[in-house]
């Protein structure tokens, strides 16, 4: 279980990042979303002990992360939003290299630990190609093979699907299904399809502070009923609150969330993960 509490950071000038969060994370897959500049990028690096908070407490499986972050290090698996490689050092080369970093003997034992991340990756085939060559979706494979290499008991992913191509996000996404289990497993993004795939939990952050939290189901059925859709938006003087706009097929469609059918036209829908965030951002958020 990880436990944050009354965590705030604040950088110069004036600008919070995270303001009084917290949250109780178990096993498995929790979803950690929101916009860009919500504070998860700083968020992720306080909880893998990257960057100190200016207030609050952290603690993982009875360690005091900020008392002791090496403790932490030693059961963590990180996979920042960016990365780098060596220019020319094979993807087995540079798991070796990042393997030594961690603290894992250079011996037969880490070899046959690099295999096998190697073959749940899919990249055993690869494993002699410089990883500055792989495509965008590899590079986030190979990213997740070095942060599973000491076996941690929780693993940190932040934004790992931005960017690739939807196949490659439906491999991330089965491999990362197999990921959970008995580790915590806390996934970062914007993207709402990752979370309402993947995640069984999920905290929506906005502005620093977490707005909603709770079972991805749960947080689901309390817009049960209060989901509309039509292809033409409400007059001006509906009570009606909007959602979202997309275009389906080239027709604009309208989803707003009212007690009540807003208008004619209006077809009541199924809740969905991504009108639950929309209507979390657009509330008012205490400054």
């Amino acid at each position: 279980m990880l436990e944050v509490r009354q965590l705030g950071k604040t950088y110069r000038g004036g600008i919070e990042a995270l303001a009084g969060i917290n949250l109780s994370v178990p096993a498995g897959m929790f979803g950690l979303l929101g916009p860009n500049g919500a504070g998860k990028s700083t968020l992720m690096r306080i909880l893998a002990a990257i960057q100190a908070p200016d207030i609050g407490s952290i603690a993982f499986d009875g360690i005091d992360v900020l008392a002791d972050p090496a403790a932490l290090r030693r059961r963590l698996g990180y996979l920042p939003q960016y990365f780098g490689a060596y220019p020319h050092a094979s993807c087995r080369t540079m798991l070796r290299h990042m393997a030594v970093l961690k603290g894992l003997p250079d011996d037969t034992a880490t070899s046959r630990r690099i295999d096998d991340l190697l073959d749940l990756t899919n990249l055993a085939d690869h494993a002699g190609r410089p990883v500055t060559q792989f495509s965008g979706g590899m590079r986030q494979r190979f990213g997740i093979a070095q942060a599973l290499l000491n076996d941690p008991a929780l693993l940190i992913l932040d934004e790992p699907t931005a960017g690739l191509d939807p196949e490659e996000r439906i491999r991330l996404y089965n491999l990362l299904s197999q990921l959970s289990g008995e580790r915590v497993v806390l996934l970062s993004t914007h993207i709402v399809d990752d979370i309402e795939q993947l995640c069984s939990q999920v905290a929506i952050l906005n502005r620093g502070r977490v707005v909603a939290v709770g079972a991805t189901a749960v947080l689901l059925e309390e817009l049960d009923g209060r989901v509309w859709e039509s292809t033409e938006p409400v007059g001006a003087d509906s009570a009606a609150q909007h959602l979202s706009t997309a275009y389906r097929r080239g027709v604009p469609v309208h989803r707003y969330s009212a007690d009540r059918r807003p208008g004619e036209g209006f077809a009541p829908v199924a809740a969905s993960l991504e009108d639950r965030y929309f209507l979390e951002l657009q509330r008012t958020v205490p400054c």
